[in-house]
C-alpha cells in the first residue's frame, strides 16, 4: 500500500510542477491575440486615457499615418527621443501625422511631471495595466511602430533612434 501511495504522490506532484510551469510561462512569455506585431500586421486596437483622463483609440485615427511608441521614464533611449518626436510632431502634424506615445504603466504623477518637463504637445497613453503592451509582444523598450494610413505597420523600430531616424520614417509615411 506504501509504495502505490508513493507513486500517487509522485504522479501528482508532477502534474502540480507541469501546471505550475504552464501558468509562469504563459504569465511571462503569453501573447494576447496572434503574438508578436510585425510590419505588414494591422497593429492591435486599444483605447487609452490620455494625461486628461480623455479616452483615445488607435481607430480615432484611420485613414492617417501614425506613430505608435512605447515608452517609460526609466528608460534612458526613450527620455532622450521623445523631445525629437516631440519636434517631428511639430513639423508634420499638418500633414496628418499623429504620434501616440504609450507609457507602460507608470504612476500618474511620474508621467505627468515628464510631460511637463519636455512640454510634449502629443498624445501622451496610459498603459496602466500593460495590456496593450502585450497584445503588441513589447520586449525592449523603446519600441516604435509607423503605420500607413491604410492601417497596416510600416516598420517596427526597437530601441532608440535620433531625430534624422524619425525624420526619414515619417517622410516614408508620408508619401505612402
Amino acid at each position: 500500500m506504501g509504495k502505490s501511495r508513493k507513486t500517487i504522490q509522485i504522479i501528482i506532484l508532477f502534474a502540480v510542477v507541469l501546471l505550475g510551469g504552464y501558468a509562469i510561462w504563459t504569465a511571462l512569455f503569453g501573447q494576447e491575440g496572434s503574438g508578436k506585431t510585425e510590419a505588414g500586421d494591422k497593429p492591435p486596437a486599444f483605447s487609452l486615457a490620455d494625461t486628461s483622463g480623455s479616452i483615445v483609440s488607435l481607430s480615432d485615427f484611420e485613414g492617417q499615418p501614425v506613430v505608435i511608441n512605447f515608452w517609460g521614464s526609466f528608460c534612458e533611449p526613450c527620455v532622450r527621443e521623445m523631445p525629437e518626436f516631440e519636434r517631428q510632431y511639430v513639423k508634420w502634424k499638418d500633414q496628418g501625422l499623429t504620434i501616440l506615445a504609450i507609457n507602460l504603466s507608470e504612476d500618474t504623477l511620474t508621467v505627468n511631471n515628464f510631460v511637463n518637463r519636455f512640454k510634449l504637445t502629443y498624445p501622451v497613453l496610459r498603459d496602466v495595466d500593460r495590456r496593450v503592451e502585450r497584445q503588441y509582444g513589447l520586449r525592449q523598450y523603446p519600441t516604435t511602430f509607423f503605420v500607413k494610413p491604410d492601417g497596416s505597420i510600416m516598420e517596427v523600430v526597437v530601441g532608440g533612434m535620433l531625430e534624422s531616424d524619425i525624420n526619414q520614417r515619417v517622410e516614408r509615411l508620408l508619401e505612402l
